[in-house]
């Protein structure tokens, strides 16, 4: 069933049950949406959408972290307009990958909502939260019909337009709701932001595909306050919540502080770990820390997953735990997968109505077992393609003219379980041995106790064979260090750990390397700004 007509039914059969809540920094209810008002709202939206745009025009949806977004979303649905979600602008002033996407989709409209000042000039804007209610019949809509553009974050290359179809996600719903174990009663908390695949197709599609509640809060208070979203979880009961690693990470940081914590966690039966490298010490960490407090290390689920596939590829079994393997660095270096020192995080196992292959990228023939290449993946939560990029070989046919997406991704198979290496473009080459950037990223932070975890950057530069490395210092340290002792830790460690000597070291201020909205290094983008002098020492 498409999520139109789910939204419709379950706000037929029960109107008055909670669909989501929204929370705020102080952990207080801000608003509630039951499926019935969401279904009521969403047609006055679908009423003053049809007055401008056609079937098939684009909206740019632009609103903070609210309930709104909701309602303006399956608006677009009910009117069969396409929704762009973007990130919101911040302090007035429009984002360059915003207006990237605003030239390449042509949108007719702008939803939003009133205390948004600003947003984007000459396109008609909708205030959503002040529209009447009224009566519209929802367009027909068919699998094939576009759903929504979901752009890419923009961490490689400019932002590309996804074009995910109703199909498309229906699929990728069903294979959430199976690997989670979800039913009616597996109440979410998720703080990812609505504009990302994360936040959007995780944390407030499948509550409502699931017929389940969503408890939401924004991206800004998990920053400020990562210990809240645990509180989330505690107080509400949540059955499922997850997010990067890095998330994971900022808890154990802040619980470290020594504030007395009040958590019952032993409700938490998914604690879903993706969208960036999967590190195992941060599980055992996090595992460690919040263990007296009821959480169980077979809730983990890590999983892999991109925009192109919709979202999930692949993900661990419910009650299982993570997965990891311990490998040769230098043969992994060299393209395969035997015994050895180095521990990597699996990223779970194929979820069904799916085919995974590992191919090498240069000859497209499949790898054999405990290979690295390039990870492809076919099925029907594979989306449609690009928009306006109909040549792109992102999206190829193998022999058989069956559609497969290059993902871009380097992973191996052990067994039936997935672990991802690195990304094919970031992959660093020295000397004919390849080096995957998160690893030297991982070597540095851990080199000295000034240096901040998840802000690292490690690229090579063009025409020159040696590696550069970036990394942010803790705000605090900043005025107590001496520049030649850290960078001195760095070299040493990145030497002996991957016998590497660093053509560059650069110690960042705290926030100066570019990230996406999702919390990924942008390698590329790091690598331009040190080309164009803008990232040179400056601590």
């Amino acid at each position: 069933m498409l999520l139109p007509d789910m939204l419709r039914g379950r706000a037929d059969a029960d109107p008055d049950r909670c669909a989501y809540v929204f929370v705020n920094e102080n952990g207080d209810e801000t608003a509630r949406l039951t499926y019935g008002e969401l279904h009521t709202r969403a047609l006055a939206v679908a009423a003053r959408l049809a007055r401008d745009c056609a079937p098939g025009d684009r909206a740019l949806l632009v609103f903070p972290q609210c309930l709104d977004f909701i309602v303006a979303y399956f608006g677009c649905l009910y009117a069969q307009v396409t929704a762009v979600p973007v990130n919101p602008p911040r302090r007035n002033r429009v984002q360059h990958a915003t207006r990237h996407i605003i030239a390449d989709c042509e949108p007719s409209a702008v939803l939003t909502i009133s205390a948004m000042r600003s947003t984007i000039d000459g396109l008609v804007r909708i205030d959503v939260d002040l529209l009447p209610g009224t009566q519209f019949e929802p367009r027909p809509l068919t699998p094939d019909s576009l759903a929504f553009l979901q752009y890419t974050s923009g961490s490689t290359a400019a932002p590309k337009g996804v074009m995910v179809s109703h199909g498309n996600l229906a699929a990728n719903q069903e294979m959430i709701s199976r690997g989670f174990g979800h039913d009616e009663h597996s109440t979410v908390v998720g703080w990812a932001p609505f504009f990302h695949d994360q936040g959007l197709i995780g944390n407030v599609l499948q509550p409502l595909y699931a017929g389940a509640s969503a408890i939401l809060m924004s991206p800004a208070t998990f920053i400020r306050r990562p210990l809240r979203w645990l509180d989330l979880i505690s107080r509400y009961r949540a059955h499922t919540s997850g997010g990067p690693n890095f998330a994971f990470d900022a808890c154990v940081a802040h619980a470290a502080r020594g504030k007395r914590l009040d958590l019952d966690l032993s409700c938490w039966r998914v604690a879903f770990n993706g969208a960036e490298p999967i590190r195992p010490d941060t599980l055992r960490r996090f595992t460690e820390t919040f263990a007296p407090f009821g959480f169980r290390e077979e809730a983990f689920y890590p999983c892999y997953g991109l925009a192109e596939a919709t979202l999930i590829v692949t993900g661990s079994r419910k009650g299982r735990g993570p997965r990891t393997s311990t490998v040769d660095p230098e043969a992994l270096g060299h393209g395969r997968l035997v015994p050895g020192g180095k521990e990597l995080a699996g990223s779970g196992t194929v979820l069904p109505g799916e085919d995974v292959r590992i191919v090498d990228p240069e000859t497209r023939r499949p790898c054999g077992p405990r290979e690295v290449g390039e990870i492809w993946v076919a099925g029907a939560n594979i989306a449609q393609g690009y928009w306006k990029r109909p040549d792109d070989e992102t999206f190829v046919a193998d022999a058989t003219g069956r559609t497969f997406l290059r993902t871009g991704d380097l992973g191996v198979f052990d067994g039936d379980e997935l672990y991802v290496v690195g990304r094919l473009k970031d992959l660093v080459i020295i000397r004919g041995r390849n080096h995957y950037p998160q690893d030297i990223e991982q070597t540095t932070e851990a080199a000295h106790p000034a240096l901040r975890p998840g802000a690292c950057a490690a690229f090579t530069v063009p025409d020159k064979e040696n590696v550069v490395v970036i990394a942010e210092i803790h705000r605090e340290r900043r005025h107590e260090l001496e520049y030649a002792e850290v960078t001195g830790a760095i070299r040493a460690a990145v030497l002996a750990e991957h016998e590497l000597s660093l053509g560059d070291v650069v110690l960042a201020r705290h926030g100066e390397l570019p990230k996406t909205s999702s919390g990924k290094i942008m390698r590329a983008a790091a690598r331009n700004r040190y080309l164009a002098g803008e990232l040179r020492r400056s601590v």
